[in-house]
């Protein structure tokens, strides 16, 4: 099969999920969504080269309503051609639901001439574009921006260069920052993730330097979406799934923007969080139904309200609409509804667990120091078993394939006296050694069912010469301890009495994370790599520990009230 045609069946496959997932009663919108293969005459569906800065064309579709102009405007960017049904292009027939629709290949890839550069260009290729836009004469001067996973990455970094005529944005899936969410999330580098979407694209990686360095350099600042939520000045509607590659982005946008963004952009942002994944789940556990139905009837009603003026109540709706999750064993335990609220994450405590000997994770601060240690060997890492993955297997998968390696920490708790509701972000705080001058932390958290099944729940990876912030690597001293804060990620879930709670530590997570060589330089290959003896130390005042935002648990069926 050719790249493209690889391209198409992923593009196809995601398009399909997320259409499948609007509600059954909102048939006239699925039936507008999906489309129908229809004839448009020329004078309403034209193409044209769109010149950037430098002059570099960017092939243009551009596709008119019936009627007479001119028209408010949506626009899509994709690197995977303008004329498949992918990623908000042909599916969304935005033109019947009246509005201008322009799709475009980005530099490098379909029509568009250019050097493709993954997202180098974005921000300056979504200015100029708009510009093209707003001064032509079907263009009424408001211009809204829909993207699904990169066409999304793309809207964001659009809305950050800060386009006067582009009024809000709908983004399904994406982040708003390549260095920490699609290349090295934790200053780590996405293996899998980067080197099979890049062979889609057709352009496959040739490098062999080993580990793979990011350089959280001017550049990559400037396309960080945190660094500049004050030049964002519009409203977006962010659509996540707890299992997807770029859930945390999507809230961390969310959240910056809500209490950051200039003008519309403070204070009417929208967030839905569902239990799905960048793709369909895996492992044994399956969510219900309606976990994965983020009611996408938002669309059209948040760009009719932005871009056309309707009054249709969206804007005073509650800012975040989420999915709590639950045991999906026990049908009567609590949780598994959506819910929502104002404020994000409601209001709730944290909840400090130690970490203890014989692989204790308690409340209690174990006062006795100590440590425990294991052996990281690069060329035979830990398999990654689910987890928020873009091609890989994904979802709360089962861990217990790891449970005799030696170099995997497992810490639990004792079975829940009662059920415990933990929504927002998880903190791993460690304390840790090693014998390289630079090695990799991950940490999973996970929720161990009664029959023994371990339910990843989140994981995350910490390479140590970011301990201080991507922009100041540090080399380790061999045998000096270092904090080392690892985000493990943002979660809802009703961990169900009788389940435990558990924290695994360990250096490798492959695919998923490109191995370290646990060198400080890069090397060629891995003949040469490292093993590293790395160690966790508990106990005291500063020992390991982990941080639960845990919230009460309120009736089911009854929503999340205004004020939390």
């Amino acid at each position: 099969m050719s790249h493209r045609a690889n391209v198409r069946t992923s593009v196809l496959a995601l398009t399909a999920l997320i259409i499948s997932s609007l509600p059954a009663q909102a048939q006239n919108l699925r039936d507008v969504l999906l489309g129908k293969s229809k004839v448009i005459p020329p004078e309403r569906r034209f193409e044209n080269k769109i010149k950037m800065r430098d002059g570099t064309p960017l092939a243009t579709l551009i596709t008119l309503p019936e009627g007479k102009g001119p028209w408010p405007v949506i626009l899509t960017r994709t690197p995977y051609g303008k004329e498949t049904a992918g990623l908000g292009a042909a599916p969304i027939d935005f033109t019947a639901m009246g509005y201008a629709h322009v799709v475009q290949d980005t530099r490098g890839t379909g029509g568009s001439e250019g050097v493709f550069g993954s997202f180098k260009h974005e921000k300056g290729d979504g200015f100029d574009t708009i510009a093209w836009i707003g001064e032509q004469p079907w263009c009424d001067g408001k211009i809204g921006m829909f993207g699904v996973s990169a066409s999304g990455i793309l809207a964001n970094f659009a809305a950050m260069s800060h386009p006067p005529k582009l009024v809000c944005t709908f983004v399904v899936v994406a982040h708003g920052c390549d260095f920490r969410f699609g290349s090295y999330s934790g200053g780590v580098f996405l293996k899998d993730l980067n080197e099979r979407w890049f062979k889609l694209l057709g352009h496959p990686f040739t490098d062999t330097l080993r580990p793979r360095l990011g350089v959280y350099d001017d550049e990559a600042i400037g396309m960080d979406m945190q660094r500049h939520y004050t030049d964002v000045h519009i409203p977006t509607f962010n659509v996540c799934g707890w299992y997807d590659c770029f859930v945390e982005s999507g809230i961390e946008n969310f959240e910056g923007l809500q209490q950051h963004g200039s003008g519309l952009a403070k204070g009417n942002q929208k967030l839905v969080v569902g239990a799905f994944g960048h793709f369909p789940l895996n492992g044994k556990l399956s969510y219900p139904k309606e976990a994965s139905k983020p009611d996408l009837e938002a669309v059209g009603r948040w760009f009719d309200h932005w871009l056309k003026g309707k009054e249709n109540g969206i804007e005073s709706e509650p800012a975040v609409r989420y999915f709590l999750m639950g045991d999906t064993v026990e049908k009567s335990a609590p949780g598994n509804e959506w819910r929502t609220t104002d404020v994000w994450p409601p209001k709730g405590k944290t909840e400090t667990l130690w970490l203890g000997e014989n692989g204790v994770l308690g409340h209690l601060a174990p006062g006795k120091e100590s440590t425990v240690s294991y052996d990281s060997d690069p060329h035979n890492p830990v398999t990654t078993l689910g987890g928020n993955n873009l091609f890989l297997s994904r979802g709360p998968m089962d861990q217990r394939e790891t449970k005799n390696r030696k170099d995997v920490l497992r810490f639990e708790t004792d079975p829940l006296t009662e059920s415990t509701a933990i929504i927002g972000r998880i903190y791993a705080d460690l304390l840790v050694s090693t014998d390289a001058p630079d090695t990799d932390f991950v940490a999973k958290f996970v929720d161990i069912y009664p029959d023994g099944y371990e339910a990843l729940v989140l994981d995350q990876a910490m390479r140590l010469r970011f301990r201080e912030g991507f922009d100041r690597p540090q080399k380790a001293e061999a045998g000096k301890t270092y904090p080392l804060r690892i985000n493990i990620g943002t979660t809802a879930l009703v961990v169900n009495k009788g389940h435990r709670l558990a924290l695994h530590i360990q250096s490798t997570n492959s695919p998923r994370f490109e191995p370290h060589t646990n060198t400080w330089e890069q090397i060629e290959g891995y003949e040469d790599a490292k093993v590293a003896h790395n160690t966790v130390h508990l106990g005291g005042a500063n020992g390991s520990r982990l941080l639960l935002p845990v919230v009460p648990i309120t009736p089911k069926n009854e929503t999340a009230k205004k004020t939390e």
